[in-house]
Parts: structure tokens; sequence; C-alpha cells
């Protein structure tokens, strides 16, 4: 603590600084000589004495709690990336906190989709909702044809019977994308569309039910996959998964074809 104690009173002074009185239902009355909350202002919002928080904001040798620094958190409106940085130069283990299921896909994934038109690519969530993809991709998995609540690549891979067909063998790569969503499900047991997904797939789907039941986990994101194609037969595909935005669980899939098969797969989608 030593070392980071001065950055943490900066820190929290630029912060109390940057939230107005008004953000938080305060009457403001007279001028202010600084800008933004008072350290009082901040102490009582945040559960502890005005003796204490001072202290803290000089960078005293004080012990916090996760409980204190969460409730701070709130009151000087940090987002994900400032509460990271307030837990480490306080130097206390990060709560994990439920992960979020999102829905906005940044430009610049918007726009990688668009310079890889012969290698099927999309963007995933935390869900696994197919938030975007590209031409090829929607030539091969047919996302488009979906309605949007059913534009989910879990739910896909049970339920579209054209792509149950086109993915060879089904029940070898069905199982291994079944046990790479139970790793995403860890971060979110309790969301309540996600367990829904998981809950409509088991009523749905006896061999779901009966998979979901077992503890198989697979951590892999990489791979090959193997597509029957109508006209071309059995073709491999190279595949993997990187991160767009952690916080938000944002996941860009990219497949690529192998060997011999790349010709014939890229007249296939321009076709």
């Amino acid at each position: 603590m030593e070392r980071t104690r001065p950055e943490l009173a900066a820190f929290l002074r630029s912060r109390r600084e940057r939230v107005t009185p008004e953000e938080h239902g305060l009457k403001v009355s007279g001028r202010r000589r600084t800008p933004g909350l008072r350290r009082e202002e901040v102490a009582a919002m945040s559960g502890v004495g005005i003796t204490w928080y001072t202290w803290l904001e000089q960078g005293r040798d004080i012990g916090v709690s996760a409980e204190f620094l969460d409730d701070l958190c709130g009151v000087l409106k940090l987002d994900a990336a400032e509460r990271r940085h307030l837990y480490m130069l306080t130097q206390k283990r990060l709560p994990k906190e439920p992960a979020r299921t999102a829905c906005t896909v940044p430009p610049v994934a918007h726009d990688l989709l668009g310079r890889l038109p012969e290698c099927p690519s999309f963007v995933l969530n935390l869900k696994w909702d197919v938030l975007a993809w590209n031409a090829s991709a929607d030539k091969l998995f047919g996302f488009s044809d979906q309605p949007e609540e059913q534009r989910n690549m879990l739910w896909m891979t049970f339920a579209d019977e054209r792509l149950r067909a086109r993915l060879s063998p089904w029940e070898e790569q069905a199982r291994q994308i079944l046990t790479s969503f139970r790793r995403d499900f860890a971060h979110a047991p309790q969301d309540a569309e996600i367990v829904a997904l998981t809950e409509n797939l088991s009523r749905m789907d006896p061999t779901f039910r009966q998979w979901w039941k077992r503890p198989d986990i697979d951590g892999k994101c990489t791979g090959r996959r193997t597509f029957d194609i109508e006209g071309l037969g059995e073709i491999e595909l190279s595949h993997i998964t990187m991160t767009l935005e952690s916080d938000k669980h944002l996941r860009f899939v990219y497949y690529t074809p192998l060997g011999d098969s790349a010709d014939a797969f890229g007249r296939w989608v321009n076709g």
C-alpha cells in the first residue's frame, strides 16, 4: 500500500470532483470552492465517517472492505475499468460480478466482418445470441432465416434441422459445442434469459436434456469443424474465437476453409 497510497489519493479526489451533487439529487445552496462532491457528502453516502474517509483520500494507512469499496464505486459512479483500478490501488481482491448479456456490437467488429467476405464470421454474446455476421456466415449457418429470438448458436445447433444436417458428424460436434457453452454458462448461472434457453432446449430435445445433466466442460475456443454442404460434400473449416470486449463478454468467431477445399468453398460462398 505504501507505493499506491499517493495514486489512490489522487484517483479518489479526481473522481469525487467529477460527480456533481445534482447527480445524487442533492440540493446545492451557495457557491462551492471546489467542483463536484464534498468529502462529507461522499462519506455520508458511502456509510462512513467524514474523518475516516478524509484519511482514506489523504492516503493514510487504513484498511477498507470490499463492501465499502463497492458502495464508494456507486457514489463516485465508477465504470468497470475504474472499479478494477480502485481495487488494485487498495490491494483488495476484486469480487466477481455477475456477467451480463450484451446486445450492442462495436463498429470495428462490423467493419471487420465486411473485410472477411469469404471467411464465415460472426459475433456472439454471453448467451450465444448471434448479434452480427457476414454474408458467408449467413450462407453457411442460415442466421437470417431464423426468427430473432431463435438466432442463437446453441439453439440452432439442436433445433435447426438444416444446421443439424450440415454439421458432420452432428453428435460429436454438438456435444463439443454444448460443453463449450457450459463454460460461459458458469459466468452467469442465474441469468434468467440464459437459464430459460437451457430449460427450453431441455424440454424440446431429449439429447440436450441428457447431455446438459453431465458436468463436461470444454474450454477450447479453437479447432476444426466439418460441414456437409449440398453440392460440395464435406468441407473442413478451422475456427477460432477471439474476445472483443471482455467486460461485455462479446466474442468474434472466425472460420476459414482448410486445404484443397478452400477454392471450392470460396466459389460456393460467392455463387
